[in-house]
């Protein structure tokens, strides 16, 4: 974010401007590829549902599509006092419905004062669409296929400027207005630039700098909000704005808001003034503050009105409604349906990709282990990372020996390495994402697969290591996380994204390096160790196998079967971490398995629900991989027994 402001001030001091906005406006772009919209859309077709006559208004309810299947529930708030065609306003709905107080009082008053109001609900939320579409746990799903589910709002908002295209009572001469609270207010302004028909805009209660709430207050938001690479690109909120330029904004902003700080906005909406000074549009950026909270107020809708009068119509005298608040009355929900199709949403959508994406991939096994090294942001195998090393201690028949490990500047993972007096002996790196010690407690299986307390037989050395996020590194706890939606695996999930290096990339990173460190220890037998996982440990285990490709084998149990099974179910019980951005595009679990020339068993593989797969299934996976992997058992016997063979 430091080099994004930097590019901002460059942009101001060299008279860049343009090209700043060029960049901004690629990037932007970038996340979303192709939508289906104009003119890359199908031609709009609509649905009538219901009309309703108001005081000074007509409500038409209708439907139309965005994506195929995908049905927009639009509310359209007609003027009665005014003649047609009318200029136009697409209202973006935030986290909520479009059947409360912050959507259809303004859209009244939108109406009442000339312009034609068109709102419609996001995915998921108090909205007609839920089934598939929480923002949360449908979102997530997005990453897998290489989409940010940002797609689904932002064309949404554009598909009902191609609605609008549509109607004779609607005069789009002007351009369309777009406006919006929270969500709302983010869809507004991602979709400024991504659509030249959207002349002037009025997000609300929805931007700080990046540094301030997301990053140094550590307030995950939503995944549609933290495209792949966004950090990484230097999209900051400020340049959602500055890059519009010089289109009119109008930003506003609750002086009470409870989730975005006051003083955050001012300093936002400070450098975004100077920015369209710089840029000779002065007149076109306001800053209106409400006395309110988070939530979009009559006060402002006349705000944006008078705003609206000058910059799209430019006629500044033209009256506003000046109706009392009290006059505007909530319409009854049945007033408001359009009762729109749920089973097409994000995630039957992100499953629909991902059976594309498998029929069409190149099962080359160098292929897929190139492109598992390249989510672990990894061309060659990493160097043997600094390491701090405790005084061994005896214990029974081996010594123990904390470790701290750190592959990268600021990254320090704590091991515990149990070493046998046998000389190059059979050695387990061992990857868990409950806590490193959690299977050596009261001779649990780690203690019993290296033989601890056995005297009779050769022991096995164990480096057993909590990757970044878990065990004794996983992070304390994040005000905003206290929600009821909240939890450390959104942070992490959502944020390393953005940075276009996810979490799981990086434990994949972690693994790797800590392998490089058993190679360096004259106890450990190069050609001996044995990597094994648990749960999401197992998903790291199986990439470490791939990239590195010369280990005596691998052992896993209670892991994803695959990727694709995060989106076959409806309800996961898997942390968000689990979505790696893009790997579908490349790989599954089960091919990148295929793709490893170690000895490999799988057990007790789990569906998306965390269940242990039926046996049928189970049967289908053992043929397909020629029945190299898959058992169907992970008691601790079998378990060992597996190590034992290998």
């Amino acid at each position: 974010m430091e080099k994004a402001a930097e590019r901002r001030r460059t942009a101001v001091s060299n008279n860049k401007i343009s090209e700043y906005c060029k960049t901004i406006r690629t990037a932007i772009h970038s996340f979303y590829g192709e939508l289906p919209v104009d003119p890359n859309g199908v031609p709009l077709v609509s649905q009538k549902v219901s009309n309703f006559e108001k005081d000074g208004y007509r409500i038409e309810n209708v439907l139309f599509e965005s994506f195929p299947g995908w049905e927009v529930n639009a509310t359209v708030y007609v003027p009665l006092d005014y003649e047609s065609p009318f200029p136009a306003v697409v209202v973006s709905v935030g986290h909520s419905g479009k059947q409360f107080e912050s959507y259809q009082l303004p859209c009244q008053l939108f109406a009442r004062s000339g312009y034609l109001a068109i709102v419609f609900d996001p995915p998921g939320q108090a909205s007609e669409k839920q089934p598939g579409n929480d923002h949360f746990v449908d979102g997530v799903r997005c990453y897998l296929v290489g989409q940010t589910s940002s797609r689904y709002f932002v064309a949404d908002a554009l598909r009902c400027i191609d609605y609008l295209e549509t109607r004779n009572d609607v005069d789009l001469s002007y351009g369309v207005a777009m406006t919006g609270v929270s969500g709302g207010g983010t869809t507004t302004t991602l979709a400024n630039l991504l659509d030249n028909r959207i002349a002037v805009t009025g997000p609300s209660c929805c931007l700080t700098a990046l540094v301030d709430l997301d990053i140094t207050q550590c307030y995950a938001g939503c995944p549609e909000t933290h495209m792949w690479r966004r950090y990484a690109e230097g999209i900051d909120e400020v340049d959602l704005l500055c890059a519009a330029a010089p289109k009119p904004t109008l930003l506003m902003a609750g002086e009470a808001d409870e989730v975005f700080r006051i003083d955050d906005i001012r300093k936002l909406a400070k450098e975004v003034a100077e920015f369209y000074m710089t840029a000779g549009a002065k007149e076109c950026f306001d800053f209106f503050i409400d006395n309110a909270g988070h939530c979009y107020s009559l006060t402002q809708a006349r705000e944006f009105i008078r705003f609206l009068n000058s910059h799209l119509l430019e006629q500044p005298d033209r009256a506003v409604c000046d109706l009392p608040d009290n006059h505007f009355e909530l319409n009854p929900y049945e007033q408001l349906k359009c009762t729109p199709r749920t089973d097409v949403n994000m995630r039957s959508l992100a499953l629909e990709r991902a059976n594309e994406l498998e029929s069409a991939r190149n099962a080359d096994p160098e292929r897929i282990r190139a492109a598992a090294a390249a989510i672990a942001g990894v061309s060659d195998p990493p160097p043997a990372p600094k390491a701090e090393v405790g005084e061994p201690f005896r214990v029974w028949s081996h010594c123990w020996q904390q470790v701290l490990l750190k592959p990268e500047e600021g990254i320090e993972l704590p091991a515990t390495f149990l070493v046998t007096e046998d000389v190059q002996a059979m050695t387990i790196l061992h990857f868990d994402d409950r806590h490193r010690h959690r299977l050596l407690h009261h001779h649990g299986l780690l203690a019993r697969a290296i033989r601890f307390l056995e005297e009779s037989r050769p022991g096995l050395n164990l480096l057993t290591i909590d990757l970044r996020g878990w065990g004794d590194t996983t992070p304390a706890l994040y005000p905003y996380e206290m929600a009821g939606w909240g939890g450390i695996d959104r942070y992490l999930s959502y944020t390393s994204a953005a940075l276009g290096d996810s979490i799981m990339g990086m434990r994949f990173r972690d693994g790797l390096a800590s392998l490089s460190y058993l190679r360096t220890r004259p106890e450990v037998g190069s050609e001996k160790i044995v990597i094994t996982g648990h749960g999401l440990g197992a998903v790291v285990a199986l990439h470490v196998a791939a990239i590195d490709n010369n280990l005596g084998g691998v052992v896993v149990w209670d892991s994803p079967v695959s990727f694709k099974s995060l989106l076959e179910v409806e309800d996961y019980t898997w942390p968000a971490d689990s979505f790696v951005p893009n790997v579908l595009l490349h790989y599954d679990l089960p091919e990148l398995i295929e793709s490893c020339s170690s000895p490999i068993k799988v057990l007790n593989p789990l569906d998306g629900h965390g269940n242990s797969l039926s046996a049928t299934s189970l049967e289908a996976h053992n043929v397909k991989l020629n029945r190299r992997v898959f058992l169907a058992d992970s008691d601790d016997q079998t378990i060992l027994d597996c190590i034992e063979s290998i």
